[in-house]
């Protein structure tokens, strides 16, 4: 159930509903919006009458939230959230990249491709330290020195870091080296995790499981939100279906389904979400159209020989075409909002 308040309710009337609401046995998380205020309940609501609240000053309604997840639906935060890192916005309406490698390999590796990153309007340094592996057989990653070489490299050329926390036994070390915290696919319903990393207050992108619905994402999301200190950005990344032609199937259709039902923003995967190099180009364009509030993207000086999904990772040339094209058709997309806004206004 969420709690809206007038748009003129005072600290006193706002205080006395919460005071109330925590009196029955309930956890509360406000929400202030630009005209309003809005209190979600967090517990078993069954028991509260919606009549009980309608007839303290300041209240204008209560609505009951029928779907499991709550302080990350748009009925409880009607405005978009923007995840702001000292300066670099997500969600604000502009296109945000993260570009890296799949693993950082060495620090010269990881400075070369902090250089082609930001030469092509990235904002932030991807890279794996901690390498989840389908085989154990397959390099791991550096870690901790791993983390020291992205930091790095990230600060020479004035970017921000993204890279995997894997467990929670190593949430304070990456946390340590990073601006964003990524739970990967196959953490998604990690539930520990999630609630671990939530406490952190950096940002968490999510990205969904490798057969995750919208649904179990969304309630992924709210074991971070819960915590009440780091948002979320979701990160689609492509689902498993029967299709083996690429790597996986990328779903375009969840950029405008999530931010219709979630404030938090989203960005889009096309490196995982088809895993061959000359396909995520016109996929990242495509993510652009749909919406979607930036892209993480998989870059490195010699794909040939990177040290793990080469194959999916664009070289300097093809990735800063790709960043030309995406600043063309990410201004169209801003002049189309433009026209759209105009219309409903009228």
């Amino acid at each position: 159930m969420i709690i809206i308040m007038e748009s003129g309710a005072t600290k006193k009337q706002v205080s006395k509903v919460i005071n109330r609401v925590k009196d029955i046995g309930l956890d509360v998380q406000v929400n202030q919006g630009k005209e309003q205020i809005v209190l979600g309940l967090l517990g078993d609501t069954r028991k509260v009458q919606d009549i009980a609240f309608h007839s303290y000053e300041g209240v204008e309604t209560t609505i009951r939230i029928t779907n499991t997840y709550k302080l990350t639906s748009r009925q409880f935060h009607p405005q978009d959230t923007v995840v702001d890192l000292d300066g670099v916005k997500i969600g604000d309406g502009n296109f945000v990249t993260m570009a890296g490698p799949c693993s950082v390999e060495g620090l010269e590796q990881i400075r070369k491709t902090a250089q082609m990153a930001k030469a092509g309007g990235a904002k932030i340094l991807r890279g794996g330290a901690f390498k989840p592996r389908t085989s154990p057989y397959a390099f791991q990653g550096l870690e901790e020195e791993g983390l020291k070489y992205l930091r790095q490299a990230a600060d020479e050329f004035g970017l921000k870091v993204i890279t995997e926390v894997m467990d929670e036994n190593h949430i304070d070390l990456v946390a340590q080296y990073s601006d964003i915290l990524q739970i990967g696919a196959r953490n998604m319903q990690n539930f520990k995790l999630l609630t671990a990393v939530g406490k952190t207050a950096k940002p968490i992108g999510l990205k969904r499981g490798i057969s995750g619905t919208i649904d179990e994402w969304l309630n992924a999301a709210e074991y971070v939100a819960v915590s009440g200190k780091s948002p979320v950005i979701f990160i689609e990344r492509g689902i498993r279906t029967f299709e083996n032609a690429t790597r996986n199937t990328f779903d375009l259709s969840a950029v405008p389904l999530i931010k219709k039902l979630s404030h938090f923003p989203i960005i889009v995967d096309p490196s995982h979400g088809t895993g061959v190099w000359d396909l995520v180009p016109p996929m990242a364009r495509a993510g652009v159209a749909a919406g979607a509030d930036g892209m993480i993207v998989e870059i490195h000086p010699d794909p040939e020989n990177a040290w793990s999904d080469g194959q999916q990772s664009l070289n300097d040339k093809t990735y800063q075409k790709m960043m030309q094209e995406i600043q063309i058709l990410s201004s169209a997309m801003k002049e189309i909002s433009s026209l759209q806004e105009l219309t409903v206004r009228r």
